[in-house]
């Protein structure tokens, strides 16, 4: 052995992960608790809770303000209220929320009912079904079959079985890709045509066997099977229009702003 490598001193041994905590018992928090982590069986909240770290329980019942600094992790949620996690949440089972729901990161279940305002970091998933009604803005969704009624605001990869999109004003959709992809918007009134109002409701990309739309704006279509319904406009289409709505239109579109004092 040479004497630089007598003198190198032995590598220190791994350091093991921490065990994780088994959960254990049933917590009831009622009124105002603060707490540095959960590790429950069941957990009910009716009140307002902030936890410091992570979450891992099976039975999540939460009515009021929960707030979580770490990951949620449960077999099953259901709150109503206010429910922000810092950390990604995974769920076994069913995720439904009805109020405010914040997840920093990525956020998914088996199921997920998303009611109120729904606002992901990352990535809103299910393996089964997605429904969102209200307001819900992610990175990207992904579900077999995803429901959507609302203000959506998805600038990433929605990815379905089966989308059906009923989108209000302002809502806008990057690329989807689905099997079957029903997608549709307001239909602007005479007066919002007259003065050649944009269409508030945009789509980037739509690629599916079976594509609907209606009163929606979209770049790219490619299917080989199109509706296009009323107030429908595609700049480009890669397939076959199989039904078009007199007032549905394909190719390039400019608009001018109205002349001066016509919009108020």
């Amino acid at each position: 052995m040479s004497p630089a490598a007598a003198a190198r001193p032995a590598a220190a041994p791994p350091v093991p992960a921490p065990a994780p905590v088994p959960r254990s018992g049933t917590l009831d928090d009622r009124g105002v608790a603060r707490r540095e982590a959960v590790h429950a069986i069941a957990w009910r909240v009716r009140g307002t809770v902030k936890v410091t770290g992570e979450v891992d329980v099976g039975l999540a019942r939460f009515a009021g303000a929960v707030s979580v600094g770490g990951p949620l992790t449960a077999d099953r949620v259901a709150a109503r209220g206010t429910l922000e996690v810092d950390g990604p949440v995974a769920v076994a089972g069913t995720l439904a929320t009805d109020g405010t729901f914040r997840a920093g990161t990525t956020a998914g279940g088996r199921d997920v009912l998303a009611k109120g305002t729904t606002r992901v970091g990352g990535e809103l998933s299910a393996v089964r079904g997605l429904t969102g009604r209200g307001t819900v803005e992610a990175a990207a969704l992904r579900g077999s079959l995803v429901d959507l009624d609302g203000t959506i605001v998805v600038p990433g990869p929605i990815t379905a079985g089966t989308l059906l999109a009923e989108l209000a004003h302002g809502s806008r959709l990057g690329r989807v890709t689905a099997r079957s992809a029903t997608i549709r918007g307001k239909v602007p009134n005479v007066v919002e045509k007259v003065l050649q109002y944009p269409s508030e409701v945009h789509v980037d990309h739509v690629e599916a066997d079976h594509v609907e739309l209606a009163g929606v704006d979209v770049d790219f279509v490619r299917s080989p099977e199109v509706v296009l319904g009323r107030g429908a406009h595609v700049t480009t289409v890669e397939g076959t229009v199989v039904r078009r709505h007199p007032s549905a239109t394909i190719g390039p579109r400019s608009r001018s702003p109205p002349p001066y004092g016509l919009r108020r």
